[in-house]
């Protein structure tokens, strides 16, 4: 009996966590927010930087990241978020890299997800949370995080 009771808590706790966990395509509604600009208010001093994102169609969100010193550009990435083959992917595109890296969703809320790419150099986690007119976001990977907070323009 406490070996079938210990089965169905198990399973129970494994189903319960799974879909918990389970992402759907259809969750890339839930990234509505994410529209606009996005001021960076943490760039370095005498830089300036932005985030922009526009919703393409109910499938794929398109974004570019700008950091500028004074009126030249010295860092730019272009940005997409998608569903493909039934997941959701955070697409960035750095001249840096041949082809565009692909981090997969692994957490999405309303106000919030993280992706991850554990075979990418760096970084291998992305994060963005929003909280009121501001959005905090993180990249990590191996040790290292780098921090951000943007604001709604």
């Amino acid at each position: 009996m406490k070996q079938l009771l210990l089965l169905l808590a198990f399973s129970g706790c494994h189903h319960f966590c799974y879909s918990q966990s389970k992402i759907s395509p259809t969750d890339i509604k839930k990234l509505s927010w994410l529209v606009g600009k996005w001021n960076n208010l943490s760039s370095e001093p005498g830089t300036t930087g932005y985030e922009k994102w526009e919703k393409l169609n109910q499938n794929e969100f398109k974004g570019s990241g700008i950091t500028m010193k004074g009126s030249q550009i010295v860092f730019e990435e272009k940005l997409r978020i998608l569903v493909k083959d039934g997941n959701i992917y955070y697409v960035a595109d750095v001249s840096e890299n041949n082809e565009p890296t692909y981090f997969k969703f692994t957490e999405l809320t309303d106000n919030s997800f993280v992706c991850e790419n554990p075979q990418h150099d760096f970084p291998k986690k992305i994060s963005y949370k929003k909280n009121g007119n501001k959005i905090y976001a993180s990249i990590s990977g191996d040790g290292k995080s780098y921090d951000f907070v943007f604001e709604k323009q």
